[in-house]
C-alpha cells in the first residue's frame, strides 16, 4: 500500500489536470486531452519524476478504462457509413493495410512479431477521431462518415486478427472460437431488435436521475456478459467490449431522444471521466522510456514509423474519401485513418505479454502512435478547416 496510496492521488490529479492543459493550450492549437494524460504519465510515471508506480489495483481500473474506451466507440458507430461504395472501400482499404503492414514488419522483424507490428500498423483510434468531429460538426456531413467508416473497420478489424493470430492457440482453433464468439453476440443483437422496448425504456426514464440508474446498470450488464465470455472463449476482451457497446446502441435506437442523450451523457461521464483517462494515464506510467532513450536508433525509428502509418493505413484510407473529394480532402481522410493508438498500446502489450517483442520495440510503436495522435488529427482538421473556409467564403459574399 506504501506505493498505491500516492499513485491513487497522482492519477486523479493527473486526470484534472490533462483538460485544463488542452484547454489552456487551445487556444493557439488543438491537442486530443488524451496526448497530455500520456505525457502527464509519462513525467511523472518511474521514468522521471516517480510519483505514480504501476500496481495491479491501477492496472485493473486501467484494463476497465480500455473496455470502456471500445464500448463507447462500439455504441457510436454510425452503421449507414457502411452501405454502397463508402463502407466497401473502407473495408478494402483496411484488408490492404494489414496485407501492407504484416508484409513491411516482416521485413524487419520476421515471425510473430511481424503479425503484432502488423495489426498494429493497420489500426484507426475511432475513439479518438469522434470526440474531434463531433466538436467540428463533422460527424454528419459525408468527410464525418466516411471517418467513421473508415475507424470502424481500424478498430473492429484489428480486433478481430488480434482474436484469430494472437490467441493462445492456433489460428484454425481461434477461428473456429471466434465463430462461436460471433454466433453468440449475434444472438444478442437479435434480442436487442426483437426485445419490446416500451417496459425498458419506461424503466430507463423512471430512474434517470435516481439511485436506480437502470440503463447504467444494463450497460455494465452488457459489457460485463460479453467481456467475460470473450474472455472465456480465450479472445481478447477488446472483442467483446466492443460488440457491447454495438448491442446497447441497438437497444437503445427507439427510445426518447432526450432519455438516450441523458444515458449517453452518464456513459460518457463513466467512461472520460474516470476509466478512460486511467487507462491512458498508467499507459504513461508504465511507458518504457528508458530504453527508448538508452538507444538511438529507437529515438529515429519514431518518424520512420510515422511516415510508415501513412502508407501503410493513411493511403488505404484514402480509398474511401467521398465522391467528389479535392486532394486537400482526400489528404485529411489519409491522415485521420493514419491516427492510431489504443489497438497499438493493446496489441503491444500482447507482444509484451507473449515475449514476443521487446518493452522497448513497443515503446517505440507506442511513441508513434502518441505522435500521431498528436499531429496527424491537427494536421487533418487544419486542411479541412481551410478547405472549408473557401468553401463557404463565396456563399458570404453572394449573400451579402
Amino acid at each position: 500500500m506504501d506505493q498505491l496510496e500516492p499513485t491513487l492521488l497522482v492519477i486523479p490529479l493527473l486526470a484534472v489536470l490533462a483538460p485544463l492543459l488542452a484547454r489552456g493550450l487551445g487556444r493557439w492549437v488543438r491537442i486530443p486531452i488524451v496526448v497530455f494524460e500520456l505525457l502527464l504519465g509519462i513525467l511523472f510515471g518511474p521514468a522521471l519524476l516517480g510519483w505514480a508506480v504501476p500496481s495491479e489495483f491501477i492496472g485493473a481500473l486501467s484494463e476497465f478504462g480500455l473496455a470502456m474506451l471500445f464500448f463507447v466507440a462500439g455504441s457510436e458507430i454510425d452503421f449507414t457509413a457502411f452501405r454502397g461504395r463508402t463502407g466497401r472501400r473502407a473495408v478494402g482499404g483496411w484488408l490492404i493495410s494489414l496485407v501492407a503492414g504484416v508484409g513491411i514488419a516482416w521485413l524487419i522483424w520476421p515471425g510473430q512479431a511481424a503479425i503484432v507490428v502488423g495489426i498494429a500498423l493497420c489500426s484507426t483510434a475511432l475513439g479518438t477521431i469522434l470526440p474531434i468531429l463531433r466538436d467540428a460538426r463533422e460527424l454528419g456531413t459525408p468527410f464525418g462518415k466516411a471517418i467513421s467508416a473508415i475507424g470502424a473497420v481500424g478498430e473492429f478489424g484489428p480486433l478481430i486478427a488480434i482474436s484469430i493470430f494472437l490467441g493462445a492457440s492456433n489460428p484454425g482453433i481461434e477461428a473456429v472460437v471466434l465463430v462461436l464468439f460471433g454466433l453468440v453476440a449475434g444472438l444478442a443483437i437479435w434480442l436487442a431488435f426483437r426485445m419490446p422496448r416500451g417496459a425498458m425504456h419506461r424503466v430507463v426514464n423512471s430512474t434517470l436521475h435516481t439511485s436506480g440508474q437502470f440503463a447504467i446498470r444494463v450497460v455494465f450488464l452488457i459489457l460485463s456478459g460479453l467481456v467475460a465470455l470473450s474472455i472465456v472463449l480465450d479472445l481478447d476482451l477488446l472483442l467483446g467490449a466492443f460488440a457491447a457497446g454495438i448491442v446497447w446502441r441497438l437497444l437503445m435506437r427507439d427510445a426518447d431522444p432526450r432519455d438516450r442523450e441523458a444515458v449517453e451523457s452518464k456513459v460518457e461521464a463513466v467512461a472520460f471521466g474516470f476509466l478512460v483517462p486511467v487507462f491512458f494515464i498508467y499507459t504513461g506510467v508504465t511507458f518504457d522510456l528508458a530504453s527508448l532513450l538508452a538507444d538511438p536508433l529507437l529515438l529515429l525509428a519514431l518518424p520512420v514509423l510515422l511516415v510508415v502509418l501513412l502508407v501503410v493505413r493513411g493511403l488505404p484510407s484514402m480509398l474511401a474519401a467521398p465522391e467528389g473529394s479535392g486532394p486537400r480532402d482526400r489528404i485529411s481522410v489519409g491522415v485521420l485513418g493514419a491516427t492510431g493508438l489504443p489497438i497499438i498500446v493493446a496489441v503491444t502489450a500482447i507482444g509484451v505479454a507473449e515475449d514476443v517483442m521487446s518493452s522497448a520495440h513497443a515503446a517505440v510503436l507506442v511513441g508513434a502512435g502518441v505522435l500521431s495522435v498528436l499531429l496527424f488529427p491537427l494536421i487533418a482538421m487544419t486542411l479541412r478547416g481551410e478547405r472549408r473556409s473557401r468553401v463557404s467564403a463565396p456563399l458570404e459574399d453572394d449573400l451579402a
